[in-house]
């Protein structure tokens, strides 16, 4: 049998030790640190969509599914709340499974067409610019509240909610398509 060198193999396992105690770890960090550290993150992107600019790679790098997720639910337990009682949780798994699916659809369409965001940078995107539906939702709940959500301003809440929002993707995803 021939010697084999294990000289490279060593070197660069050596390497990668190195590089792992150099970098920063998390794993020892109080929870109240990592849930800060997110949180900022989360209202960090939330305040990307509300101005939108073309200047945002660095956020994108840094994608989470915490505030898609916290839209989704949010945008699902409002709408569930104005259905009939023997539909609420439908229309809650409706939305939840719509949302969802639908950015996932979406990211697939994107790949195929040669878009260079991950998977889940661009489901983060997706969920992230719910937020403008979600505030649209919520304008609608309290009009509704005081007497004044007439079919026509309830057209014109949803459709500035949908402008917003698709103008907000396009500007996160014309940097990386």
């Amino acid at each position: 049998m021939e010697d084999v060198d294990i000289a490279p193999i060593a070197t660069s396992a050596a390497a990668v030790v190195q590089l792992d105690e150099e970098a920063e770890s998390t794993l020892d960090e109080p929870i109240s640190v990592t849930l800060k550290r997110d949180l900022l993150m989360v209202f960090e992107k939330f305040f990307m969509v509300l101005i939108p600019r073309l200047n945002n790679k660095r956020i994108l790098h840094d994608w989470d599914l915490w505030g898609p997720l916290i839209l989704c639910v949010t945008l699902a337990m409002m709408l569930r709340d104005t259905a009939r009682d023997d539909q609420k949780s439908l229309v809650f798994s409706g939305v939840f499974v719509i949302v969802w699916c639908g950015a996932a659809v979406v990211t697939l369409n994107s790949k195929l067409l040669g878009g260079t965001l991950s998977f889940f940078q661009s489901v983060c995107v997706l969920g992230y610019c719910l937020l403008p539906l979600v505030a649209g939702t919520l304008i609608i709940r309290t009009l509704a509240l005081m007497s004044l959500a007439s079919v026509p301003v309830r057209s014109v809440v949803v459709l500035l909610g949908l402008a917003w929002a698709l103008f907000a993707y396009v500007t996160f995803g014309c940097i990386y398509v």
